[in-house]
């Protein structure tokens, strides 16, 4: 089986070194790829939100199977044009990707099929944006009711810096979502949905505030874990059950069956699960964890959920122990960063490249905001932290940071719902 992956990311990067894994996979195609992709894959370029060029390049290499990672182009309606050009493709409709692209649509989905989720509210008029302020708090939570990247988010207990991104978001023509504070600690969990059919993979913990301990601004993402030894077994059954397979019959129910990857972002309150955001394809950094414990062939998974065919695979397949992924960013992230230093010390095992670039000799640059995501594994979480703390002393970037503590709460013990 001959696989393109779309994007440019360590999530993409991911991707490709779990198909590689896949004895079913001879052929691996990135496009438009970094420069760590560059080595485990033949790299062409795209315009990643064109459907025609897609195709295009598709038919061009002879893929079987398409596999869309960022949620642009699922949103604006790539995997549409693929699969109507007669190609397997691992993503949803445009129609089902609203699910990510619109957070009042998410909001109407999940009214529908009686999943909790946080009291919410869409401002689309700068005039009742105070008058809609003061029906929430004292943790207000504003969101850009479109794609944000993850970055569109602010979390605060002061009304003012609550008020002033809303404004923001509304002077940019985007209407703004409040929305009430979700208590307890998050949960990404991944599922392959085909329909109504749902398998999940194991549940990690993202870490979106860009300093330790949780400060400063809201990032794409700047760590995470897996498994989540504070998670009691019973709770993934319990969000596939409450969460996940409702919404997947909702949207079946609407004409609009999901087909790809459903990540559903929760609050473990004392409640039980509640919604914090759907996203329609793979999350990052989760996704690096996640996939460096999977021992399941990854692309007959993903040509099976393409193809309607995933209530035939076997049960899931995972590796003892832990993983852990540390993210490291260039100067100035998550506002606009700094990029063309050199990197050194990025070929390791375990080290996925993100916004990096190969130079006209070979030297590997920075070309983004999050430019590595290092990956750990070990018999426990702590010992994968280690592992993952110990590649990052090896790298040099001038002016990168990353934070310290991604998975330390949960072996302090400093976690429970």
């Amino acid at each position: 089986m001959r696989v393109l992956v779309i994007g440019s990311g360590a999530r993409e990067h991911a991707l490709l070194l779990a198909l590689g894994r896949d004895p079913s996979v001879t052929a691996l195609i990135c496009a438009p790829g970094n420069a760590g992709t560059a080595k485990i894959a033949d790299r062409h370029p795209v315009d990643v939100a064109s459907g025609d060029a897609v195709v295009a390049l598709a038919k061009e290499v002879a893929a079987d199977l398409v596999v869309i990672g960022p949620e642009v182009p699922l949103v604006v309606g790539v995997a549409d044009a693929v699969r109507e050009a007669g190609i397997a493709c691992f993503g949803p409709s445009a129609a089902a990707a609203r699910i990510e692209g619109s957070k009042a649509f998410a909001k109407d989905v999940m009214a529908a099929a009686g999943v909790r989720t946080a009291h919410s509210e869409v401002v689309d008029n700068p005039a009742k944006l105070d008058e809609a302020l003061d029906r929430f708090g004292p943790n207000w939570v504003v969101k850009d009711d479109g794609l944000a990247a993850g970055k569109g988010v602010v979390v605060t207990t002061d009304r003012d810096a609550a008020r002033e991104h809303a404004a923001e978001l509304l002077e940019t023509g985007h209407p703004v979502l409040l929305e009430s504070f979700l208590d307890g600690p998050e949960v990404s969990l991944f599922c392959l949905v085909d329909g109504e059919t749902v398998v999940p993979l194991l549940p990690a913990q993202d870490h979106k505030r860009v300093g330790d301990g949780d400060t400063g601004p809201n990032t794409g993402g700047m760590g995470a874990y897996t498994p989540l030894p504070w998670l009691p077994d019973e709770a993934v059954t319990r969000i596939v059950e409450d969460v996940v397979e409702p919404v997947a019959a909702e949207l079946v129910k609407r004409g609009s069956g999901f087909s790809g990857l459903l990540y559903a972002g929760l609050a473990m309150g004392a409640q039980g699960p509640a919604v914090v955001e759907f996203n329609c394809r793979f999350g990052d950094p989760e996704t690096q964890a996640v996939l460096a414990l999977l021992e399941s062939p990854l692309g007959e998974l993903l040509y099976a959920t393409a193809t309607g065919t995933l209530s035939d695979v076997a049960p899931l397949r995972w590796a003892d122990g832990a993983a852990v992924t540390v993210v490291l960013a260039a100067e100035n992230y998550p506002s606009t960063p700094r990029t063309g230093d050199k990197i050194t010390g990025a070929d390791a095992d375990g080290v996925l490249h993100a916004g990096t670039a190969l130079s006209e000799d070979g030297t590997v640059l920075s070309s983004g905001g999050r430019v590595l995501s290092v990956v750990g594994t070990g018999a426990d979480l702590t010992s994968a932290r280690a592992d993952a703390y110990a590649k990052l002393d090896a790298i040099r970037l001038p002016g990168g940071h990353f934070r310290t503590d991604i998975g330390l709460a949960a072996v302090e013990g400093r976690i429970s719902i």
